[in-house]
């Protein structure tokens, strides 16, 4: 198996593991999309971590030494490379555990995540530009994650970024000593998974819905999306003002 999986606690865990460097090939990166497809249809998991086994990659992207015998236009799985690309309706948070480098489609699935932990000796690239590909993914996103003039330095170059850089430019939200992103993504998980279960979809589901929208129109989108409405109307709503003024933790129930 190249993608080991385990879940508890409503939280599941998704290792990439093809040693040496984690690479993705077209049987991996539909294995993924079959994964998040599940996750997304599964209402026992509320939130998943992506992370990549052993302590040098956390992936390194597409596996070149299967690119000479992939067509160009390739079925990669519906939510494109490695799944995260642009996910069908997977309103539920994803954290990446960046435990090493992250390069080219490695980097693309980790900004493909809504929360991103790394090490402080991961490195990222998209080396693609040496290469002849296209960083597809990242053209259209990257831009809105870090300033434009540094996301197209970055693609056209090719360079190398460190930690310390992208933690700068707000790329990734914390930084641990080597060996402890996974632990960290744990207790972001754990933290999240008891919260309450209908709010963090909404979250999602608007800021996706809402992204290239003005904010006029943003507003009548959040208004009108039944998931914003669920929580509006929800017993959940009640249970969190009731237990604030009874000064306890509230007890969700997802309705």
């Amino acid at each position: 198996m190249t993608i080991h999986t385990t879940s508890e606690n409503g939280v599941l865990e998704v290792v990439i593991d093809r040693p040496k460097a984690n690479a993705i090939d077209l049987a991996t990166s539909r294995e993924l999309n079959d994964i998040w497809e599940s996750f997304r249809d599964d209402p026992a998991l509320r939130i998943a971590i992506l992370t990549g086994a052993g302590p040098k990659f956390f992936s390194a992207g597409w596996d070149l030494k299967t690119a000479q015998d992939d067509e160009p236009d390739a079925d990669w799985g519906p939510g494109g490379f490695g799944g995260l690309n642009h996910p069908r309706n997977l309103f539920k948070p994803v954290i990446a555990a960046i435990n090493g480098i992250a390069c080219g489609g490695g980097f693309e699935i980790m900004i493909g995540c809504d929360i991103i932990v790394a090490e402080e000796h991961a490195r990222f690239a998209l080396p693609e530009i040496k290469v002849g590909v296209l960083p597809d993914a990242a053209t259209v996103k990257l831009r809105r994650r870090i300033p434009y003039h540094v996301a197209v330095d970055f693609m056209m170059t090719g360079r190398w970024m460190d930690v310390a850089e992208a933690r700068h430019w707000g790329l990734v939200n914390y930084v641990t000593p080597t060996g402890g992103a996974l632990g960290r993504a744990r207790e972001l998980a754990a933290q999240l998974a008891s919260g309450p279960p209908l709010l963090f979809p909404a979250i999602k589901q608007v800021l996706q819905r809402t992204e290239t929208a003005s904010e006029h129109d943003g507003f009548l989108i959040h208004d009108a999306l039944h998931a914003v409405q669920q929580v509006l109307r929800s017993d959940d709503l009640k249970e969190g003002a009731r237990a604030f003024s009874e000064k306890r933790d509230p007890i969700w129930t997802g309705r």
